[in-house]
């Protein structure tokens, strides 16, 4: 069994739903101590558990080279999503079934954090700084991880040349997509108030529907943009319409809805949700937004290159740069420094029966000694 198989095989026993906490840490500290990393550990949140606030931890380890030298940060998250139910085997007790590893956080990501921790073996201290960014709330509210690592790194006075995230980015075969930016994101919740009554008596009543409906039209009519060199089109979508109204005689007291918005570097989520905040207010409602992340663009460029080269060698293809998909946290990373996502074939994540090619571990974590070795000889 090879170092980064068996790595991942811990990971995935340590169960860690997020908002992750305590063993899993744990067996990344166990790892990562050996090869001569300090690890910082912290918990930030102080509400009750399932709230937006319960308690998350953190984990930044660095290693240091001579003074000087580049500082290359691998970034991930070692929180997972609940399992559900329906599994071939338990979740958490990572099994091996023909030329497959099972296990909640296989590919997102605790397999690829798996082969950052050997990858790192195989490159020596004198070639530079190493540090590890790694959070237990990126698959929740994202409001105390990596914000509050890159609040600690930043009070340290710790600012990595260039970061990589292990998101799964790979689609059909390992290697063939990394993401060099992400779109924005913004959800807005909408409400319009009316008055209740009987649906017989309309006059001594106000239908907020009506008006709801008016919003939400004029929203899902708006043409946002065509998309730009590497972003698809923005894209506006009701998620939700709620009228609470168990009688049918009633014309209800209020109407809600929600939408969400992923949009490119042409807007900003408050561009945006001033314009939402317009068409609520014009028909009557009101509109609350919540943006959770800024467009970002890593220019394609050295960084691009070297990760291309790395994969190229391995596999034999080269990957597509691309801004496709959801959010990550490397919308936040980008603020300190350069960042792009490369990791695992993504079919599976999220979804019962989550599995990793155990060849795929060994070639990723070679992949990453690669890259890791090219970004610290960077002048």
């Amino acid at each position: 069994m090879s170092q980064a198989l068996d790595f991942a095989k811990r990971l995935i026993a340590a169960p860690s739903v997020t908002p992750a906490t305590g063993a899993v840490f744990d067996e990344l500290q166990a790892m990562l101590e050996p090869l001569g990393f300090a690890v910082h550990r912290f918990v930030r949140g102080q509400g009750p558990e399932g709230s937006d606030e319960a308690p998350v931890e953190n984990l930044f380890a660095i290693r240091h080279g001579p003074e000087g030298s580049k500082h290359f940060a691998f970034a991930g998250h070692l929180d997972v999503v609940p399992p559900g139910e329906g599994w071939a085997s338990a979740p958490f007790e990572p099994e091996i079934r023909g030329d497959l590893l099972h296990g909640r956080g296989a590919v997102d990501m605790k397999g690829a954090i798996a082969c950052m921790a050997d990858a790192v073996a195989d490159v020596p201290q004198e070639a530079g700084t190493i540090s590890f960014i790694i959070t237990g709330d990126e698959e929740g509210p994202a409001l105390h991880g990596t914000r509050a690592l890159i609040d600690y790194m930043l009070a340290e006075g710790i600012r990595p040349d260039l970061c990589l995230v292990g998101e799964p980015t790979s689609v059909n075969r390992l290697g063939d997509m990394m993401k060099i930016g992400r779109r924005g994101s913004v959800n807005i919740w909408i409400e319009v108030a009316g008055t209740q009554g009987h649906v017989a008596y309309p006059h001594l009543a106000d239908n907020p529907l009506p008006r709801l409906v008016a919003i939400l039209s004029e929203l899902n009519a708006l043409h946002l943009d065509d998309g730009t060199d590497w972003f698809q089109p923005s894209n506006l979508e009701i998620t939700e319409i709620d009228a609470p109204n168990r009688a049918h005689n009633v014309i209800p007291a209020a109407a809600k809805a929600r939408i969400s918005i992923r949009f490119n570097d042409r807007h900003s989520g408050a561009s945006l949700s001033r314009q939402v905040v317009e068409i609520a207010q014009k028909h009557g409602g009101t509109a609350r937004p919540v943006i959770s992340g800024e467009p970002f663009l890593t220019e394609p460029g050295a960084f691009s290159q070297m990760i291309a080269e790395a994969v190229k060698a391995e596999t034999g293809i080269d990957p597509e740069p691309s801004t496709t998909g959801g959010t990550s946290d490397a919308r936040f990373l980008r603020s300190v420094c350069p960042v792009i996502e490369f990791g695992l074939c993504n079919a599976t994540m999220h979804k019962r029966d989550e599995a990793v090619a155990i060849a795929d571990l060994d070639a990723l974590s070679r992949i990453y000694t690669s890259v890791a070795r090219a970004a610290l000889a960077l002048p």
